[in-house]
């Protein structure tokens, strides 16, 4: 009866009472949540903990959406990079985090660019193994988890270093799961890229010779750890205490 009672109301007042369930919904967690020992660096919010995400506890900023990777990556940007300096600054984002995109949009206006290759939402379609702008295009690119869906990853981070200003910077990320880099041309299916890569659209598990990729495509490689910018109980509260794994990559091209 309320199935069929909601499928005779117009579309605008469905919409209406989604938006609605949806505020009503966020709401109550955020009462649930409310407190301040953890702080997200993304949105500058506190909350009593970070919430589930998928298979882990306290992964996801309750406001914001932001996981620990997007928050460790957000405090170097802060503290590492001259992104917020008021320069102008044309930023090539790919595969835009929604976290970051809204941000970055009002920071940088008309230079901020968000590509992605299906384009579903982001501003432009792109392939990264074949960038479809001039060399010396952008003073900062942005890419993180996507290069082990990319069947040539060299190719890709070479365009990231064609097209990146002379002076400019990038931070190029991948999730590390391996002692050295994996992949099989041979694995194409779903199943068998889970059981291998561990996720069913990965074509490779990288391991700590990342790096070597990232020098053989002409960078130059600062690595920076959680260490370098968090103290324990500071990273702790931001919830990247347990990315002491994870590591910025800087690139420049000197």
């Amino acid at each position: 009866m309320k199935g069929k009672l909601i499928a005779v109301l117009p579309e605008w007042l469905k919409e209406w009472l989604k938006k609605l369930l949806l505020c009503l919904r966020k709401t109550k967690w955020m009462l649930l949540y409310q407190g301040n020992k953890k702080f997200c660096p993304v949105c500058g919010k506190s909350s009593r903990q970070f919430v589930r995400f998928k298979n882990s506890e306290g992964a996801r900023c309750l406001y914001c959406s932001a996981l620990e990777r997007h928050r460790f990556a957000w405090l170097y940007l802060l503290q590492k990079t001259n992104l917020f300096d008021g320069i102008p600054k044309k930023m090539l984002h790919v595969a835009p985090e929604h976290c970051f995109e809204i941000k970055l949009k009002e920071l940088l206006g008309d230079s901020y660019l968000t590509a992605d290759l299906s384009g579903s939402r982001a501003m432009v379609k792109m392939d990264i193994t074949n960038i479809e702008y001039p060399d010396q295009s952008f003073d900062v690119v942005y890419c993180s988890h996507v290069l082990e869906h990319v069947q040539n990853d060299k190719k890709a981070l070479k365009e990231f270093f064609r097209v990146l200003k002379n002076n400019g910077w990038a931070i190029l990320l991948v999730p590390i799961t391996a002692e050295k880099t994996f992949e099989d041309d041979s694995i194409i299916t779903p199943l068998e890229r889970l059981a291998v890569f561990g996720q069913e659209d990965h074509v490779r598990m990288y391991g700590k010779d990342y790096i070597d990729r990232l020098r053989e495509a002409g960078f130059h490689v600062k690595v920076t750890k959680v260490g370098d910018l968090a103290q324990n109980e500071e990273a702790e509260k931001m919830g990247i205490a347990t990315s002491a794994m994870r590591e910025i990559y800087f690139c420049t091209k000197s």
